[in-house]
């Protein structure tokens, strides 16, 4: 007989802090300790011990009591602790690069970026640059007494398990081994696709405090299409983002939605970044072309005159809200997911336009008489990749908790 392998309990006493963590994170409301074990499954045994290592170390705090009910004695709520915990948020896009600090209780600590065309821009002048803005978020956070438990990365492109960046075809940037750039290496890095990390940003008490009951669950499933000067997409399902057999599931955007249409970058023709992109839409409404039309101050001049009702930049957002819907539909239809998150450009439209695509897209799904389609704008603000970059950080504490509260 082989021999039994004996419990590791400081693995135990890791994996039920993490379940903790969590359950609190997901929670609208303080928690007390009872309430804690109901959720968690765990004994109030087990929480007497958790909850002294988790206050000692400022990660949770004790509120006030609850007022005495006629049995028993007061409840002592607990709630996430600020000022202690931060994850740091790398990005480099299409429109700039810079860094966050997030704080696990949701608030930014500090931020920096840098606002600047970035095609065909030297990836090592880039990321050197990406440097001396981490340093100085660092810098900042060890002023105010924050420990930095981890980083993440969100590139425009395609990128692997290994930190290899395939591609990114928006900045002309080809097969990039991100580990030999200092920072990268340096702070230990998770790297993805920005579309992920954005997707992630989208998720209740993924790594921060949930705020309110109101939108999505910690546990829904939804497809996140995000609008720069090309389209990224991702697929979440049960509140995790599913990226496919090699990592590059979701690109929405190379849906085509006209096979004798415009032909793309990627080499394909009529994908629906061609016609939904930020680029393509402002050349499209004539505000803009080539390098002009990536300025931000083109993005502006676009809503002014959609909001004015220019009729050849509502033509332009009316062609871009089919190909949307075509291509939502297609997704749909294939992922069996009834929820769609619009993020980037599209935010800037607002609900009216999420209500217009919701509409023409109901009648384009297969099982439409059993689905209720919901379209609706990210609540996260224009830099949910950056955010989402900071929460996968976030995520390096509440995975391995033990390691940190230790040190």
């Amino acid at each position: 007989m082989a021999a039994l392998r004996s419990i590791n309990q400081d693995d135990l006493r890791n994996h039920n802090l993490s379940v903790v963590l969590d359950t609190m994170l997901r929670s609208t409301a303080p928690m007390s300790r009872a309430e804690l074990a109901k959720a968690t499954g765990l004994t109030k045994a087990t929480m007497s011990l958790l909850v002294p290592m988790l206050v000692s170390s400022d990660v949770v705090r004790e509120g006030k009591p609850a007022p005495m009910s006629a049995y028993g004695r007061p409840s002592t709520p607990l709630v996430i602790g600020g000022g202690r915990i931060c994850g740091l948020g790398l990005q480099i896009n299409t429109d700039g690069y810079g860094v966050t600090a997030l704080d696990l209780d949701g608030r930014t600590v500090v931020e920096r970026w840098v606002a600047q065309p970035m095609g065909n821009t030297d990836p090592e002048d880039i990321f050197t640059e990406l440097d001396v803005l981490a340093r100085e978020c660092e810098a900042f956070a060890s002023e105010q007494g924050y420990h930095i438990v981890g980083a993440g990365l969100a590139l425009p492109g395609l990128v692997t398990a290994d930190k290899r960046l395939l591609t990114a075809r928006n900045l002309g940037w080809e097969q990039l081994e991100l580990d030999e750039f200092p920072v990268v290496s340096r702070l230990e890095v998770r790297a993805d696709n920005e579309a992920n990390m954005a997707a992630l940003a989208q998720v209740p008490g993924y790594a921060t405090q949930r705020k309110s009951d109101e939108g999505l669950n910690p546990v829904d499933s939804f497809i996140y299409v995000s609008t720069d000067i090309g389209i990224g997409g991702a697929v979440v399902r049960d509140g995790k983002v599913d990226s496919g057999m090699h990592g590059f599931a979701g690109e929405v955007g190379h849906i085509s939605v006209a096979l004798d249409g415009k032909p793309c970058r990627c080499g394909r023709k009529g994908c629906l970044e061609m016609y939904a992109g930020r680029k393509a839409l402002i050349e499209a409404a004539g505000v803009d072309s080539g390098d002009q039309a990536l300025r931000i101050e083109a993005v502006d001049e676009l809503i002014r005159r959609w909001k004015a009702r220019e009729q050849r930049t509502v033509q332009a957002v009316d062609i871009a809200v089919d190909s949307m819907v075509s291509a939502m539909a297609s997704a749909i239809n294939i992922l069996d997911v009834d929820t769609v998150i619009l993020g980037g450009l599209w935010q800037r439209f607002g609900t009216g336009v999420a209500n217009m695509i919701e509409q023409r897209l109901q009648p384009q799904i297969l099982g439409s008489s059993a689905i209720a389609v919901r379209v609706r704008m990210s609540n996260i603000g224009t830099r949910a990749a950056l955010n989402g970059a900071a929460q996968v950080g976030l995520r390096c504490f509440l995975d391995d908790p033990l390691e940190f509260i230790n040190s």
